[in-house]
């Protein structure tokens, strides 16, 4: 459709800028009428990372799905909340998600837990894996997708990427892939922002802290809480952009044709 063809093409041309040109602000992009958006997430709470992000296609009609690839179960410290099984821990993570969701919006029948097998190192990226993103991805035919970048020292994350790379050559997708910078990201091209106030990461915070094994977690490990950790990649992010707002979400564009990453 035209609409949807210019829209991809200013976000490739986006993607194509030097340097000094980027990053380019969310808010400036036009996108097609009520686009459709999958959010492939590794783990439990990677949404909510990128959550102003989401609210703003949300505002402006998206249609937002959301697919947890795996339980997050290792994450959730041994005796917390009373569980002691990964399948109690595994519960106990969905449920925060879909808690978050609901403050969040997103329609819980929009939510899939995935729940695809982990090694020791991360998720596993094996034939039924591919087989079940697949099947989740593809009916949707998205106009984006967003996913942590692949260049990133969690090893799920990595994964997470070339999970989505493989099932977009296997099922031919033409769709733009948002990677976004966490706090695990070691590098990454900063094409587009979304730029916010104190009053969206308070809405955001509240969302983060609805993960509270994550956020219980943080504070006997880190001594700050998820909600600090994620909103201070967020400062960071703006004060190295030169945002005039204190917080920023950014995402590298990704554009694939019939299943080729350009």
């Amino acid at each position: 459709m035209p609409q949807r063809y210019y829209a991809f093409m200013k976000l490739a041309l986006i993607a194509a800028l030097s340097p000094a040109e980027r990053p380019v602000p969310f808010t400036t992009i036009t996108l097609p009428r009520q686009p459709r958006v999958a959010v492939f997430a590794p783990h439990p709470d990677d949404f909510d990372a990128i959550a102003v992000t989401l609210w703003y296609l949300r505002e402006h009609g998206a249609d937002i799905r959301l697919a947890v690839l795996t339980t997050g179960a290792s994450g959730v410290e041994n005796g917390y909340a009373g569980t002691t099984t990964d399948m109690a821990r595994s519960e106990l993570r969905e449920r925060e998600q879909r808690a978050s969701g609901k403050l969040f919006g997103l329609l819980p029948e929009h939510i899939e837990f995935l729940r695809l097998p982990e090694d020791d190192a991360g998720l596993i990226v094996d034939k039924a894996a591919i087989a079940a993103a697949s099947a989740w991805l593809a009916p949707q035919a998205p106009d984006l997708v967003f996913m942590p970048h692949g260049n990133d020292s969690n090893v799920t994350h990595q994964r997470t990427y070339a999970l989505f790379r493989t099932v977009a050559e296997r099922e031919a997708l033409s769709t733009c892939a948002l990677l976004n910078r966490d706090a695990k990201t070691l590098d990454m091209r900063n094409d587009v922002v979304m730029a916010f106030d104190e009053e969206a990461a308070n809405w955001k915070a509240r969302l983060l802290r609805l993960h509270a094994s994550q956020h219980q977690r943080n504070l006997n490990t880190r001594g700050h809480g998820f909600d600090e950790r994620v909103l201070a990649v967020n400062r960071a992010t703006a004060q190295s952009l030169g945002c005039i707002e204190k917080y920023a979400e950014a995402f590298e564009i990704q554009m694939v044709r019939d299943g080729r990453a350009d």
